[in-house]
């Protein structure tokens, strides 16, 4: 049981250390995963499965970070295109 929590570290500690070269939403998507997995593990360690709370909470972290991540290249998209529309105006 004293090996879980240097595996966890580990798993981190590689997990994020190859975010470099991720696009804004791949960031997005790991980090709600990441901070899922962890709220999910302290919610199923109170509820009796910290295992399952984990995957449930990094599943669910994931998505949220990719559909956030979805909607801020949304928005970025249509700034890009409100500032080029305004440049053909001017002209």
């Amino acid at each position: 049981m004293k090996k879980f929590p240097i595996l966890v570290a580990m798993v981190l500690l590689a997990s994020v250390s190859g975010c470099a070269n991720l696009s804004d939403t791949q960031q997005r998507s790991v980090t709600g995963g990441l901070g899922g997995a962890a709220g999910g593990a302290v919610i199923g360690a109170i509820a009796g499965n910290a295992g399952m709370g984990a995957l449930i909470g990094g599943a669910a972290g994931s998505a949220g970070g990719y559909l956030f991540g979805k909607h801020k290249e949304s928005e970025q998209r249509a700034y890009e295109q409100g500032r080029r529309d305004a440049q053909y105006r001017r002209r």
